[in-house]
C-alpha cells in the first residue's frame, strides 16, 4: 500500500485539505527516506496551511514542520545514518505524511529514551526556547522569567529551559488545568492570564520585584502589561502573536532601558547554520540526559488531521497536539 499524505492544492482551512496516496520515491544524493511515526501539529502549521503565515510555501502543499520516524533508505553519499535509525525530521512542510524524503545533513537521531510522539513535538519548541533565552535573552542564573502562554508548546518548553538555565520561572496561564500543567512542567509560580490584578499577581510571585525576562509567544493585549512588569535592562522576547500583533509605546523601553527582542529561529538557522546546528545538537543532548520532557495533550490518527489542526489552532489544549501514523 502506498504511503499517504495530507495535501492542499490551495491554501485554506484544515477541511480543505485531503488525505491521499503519496509516494515520495527513492532518496537521491544526500537524502534519506523516512517512515514517519508521529508529527507535531502547531498553531503555525495551521496558519501556514491557511496561507496566513509570513512564509508562503509553493503548492501543492503538505503541512507540518516537525515529526519523528525511522529511516527506511539512504541515498548516495549518506554515511552517518542507516536504515532503522530513529530520527527527528523538520522542515517548512511535508511532515503530515506517512513517508517523505529529507536532507540527511538536517537529520538528528532521537534519543532512545524519547518516544516518537515526544520527539515529534520536541525540537522546534525547545530549540526556539533555548535560542530565545540563552542567546537572544542573555539569561543569567538567578534572574526571573515570566512566560506567557505557558501551557502552549513553546511556552511549556520555555518553562523547562528556564529552569535548566537557573531562572525563577513565573508561568501565566488562563485556566486551572493549564496552570497545573505549567507547574508540572517546572514553573515556580503561576498567575492567571486575563485577571484584573494580573500585574499585581506577577509582582507578588517575584517577591515584590519586577521581572528580568518576558517570553511572549502570545502578543495581543498581553504584551504591554507584560512589558510594564520588566525591570531595568529587562528583555521582552517576541516569539509569536497567537492573540494578534501587539502595539507597544516606544517610551516604555526608554524609561527602563529595556529591550524588545525578536526571536526568529528559522531565519537564524538560514543565516547562521553552524550556530543553529550546534545549538540543535546541544538541545538534543540535554533531552537525552532527561533535562526536558514535552507535554502531549491530545493524540489523533492521521485520518483525523482536520480535527488535530483545529485543536492546535484553538489554543485550548494544555500541551501539544500530535498526529500518530496508523
Amino acid at each position: 500500500m502506498s504511503p499517504r499524505a495530507v495535501i492542499g492544492r490551495a491554501f485554506g482551512p484544515p477541511e480543505s485539505y485531503v488525505l491521499e496516496a503519496f509516494d515520495p520515491g527513492a532518496p537521491g544524493e544526500g537524502q534519506v527516506r523516512v517512515a514517519i511515526k508521529a508529527a507535531g501539529v502547531s498553531y503555525v502549521d495551521v496558519l501556514t496551511a491557511m496561507g496566513h503565515y509570513q512564509f508562503k510555501p509553493p503548492l501543492p502543499f503538505i503541512p507540518g514542520s516537525e515529526a519523528a520516524g525511522v529511516v527506511e533508505a539512504v541515498g548516495p553519499g549518506v554515511t552517518h545514518l542507516a536504515p532503522g535509525d530513529r530520527v527527528f525530521c523538520g522542515g517548512l512542510g511535508g511532515l503530515f505524511a506517512e513517508a517523505n524524503l529529507f536532507k540527511a545533513a538536517n537529520m538528528v537521531k532521537v534519543p532512545e529514551a524519547m518516544s516518537f510522539e515526544q520527539a515529534a513535538v520536541f525540537a522546534v519548541n525547545y530549540q526556539t526556547a533555548y535560542y530565545a533565552l540563552a542567546d537572544r535573552g542573555r539569561a543569567k542564573p538567578g534572574e526571573t522569567l515570566l512566560v506567557l502562554g505557558a501551557a502552549g508548546g513553546t511556552g511549556y518548553a520555555a518553562i523547562q529551559v528556564g529552569r535548566h538555565l537557573g531562572l525563577h520561572v513565573i508561568a501565566s496561564a488562563s485556566s486551572p488545568e493549564k496552570q497545573a500543567a505549567a507547574l508540572a512542567g517546572g514553573a515556580h509560580a503561576v498567575v492567571t492570564t486575563g485577571a484584573e490584578d494580573w500585574r499585581e499577581q506577577v509582582i507578588a510571585a517575584n517577591d515584590g520585584k519586577p521581572v528580568d525576562i518576558v517570553f511572549d509567544p502570545v502578543g495581543g493585549e498581553a504584551s504591554e502589561p507584560a512589558f510594564r512588569n520588566l525591570g531595568y535592562d529587562g528583555r521582552h522576547l517576541v516569539i509569536g502573536f497567537t492573540a494578534g500583533i501587539a502595539a507597544l509605546r516606544t517610551n516604555l523601553p526608554l524609561l527602563k532601558s529595556a529591550s524588545l527582542i525578536g526571536v526568529q529561529m528559522r531565519d537564524h538557522a538560514l543565516r547562521r547554520p553552524a550556530e543553529a546546528e550546534a545549538m540543535r545538537r546541544k538541545v538534543m543532548e540535554l533531552a537525552g540526559e532527561g533535562a526536558f520532557s514535552p507535554a502531549i495533550a491530545e493524540r489523533y490518527p492521521l485520518k483525523d488531521y482536520a480535527a488535530a489542526m483545529n485543536a492546535a489552532f484553538s489554543g485550548k489544549a494544555a500541551g501539544r497536539v500530535v498526529l500518530v501514523m496508523e
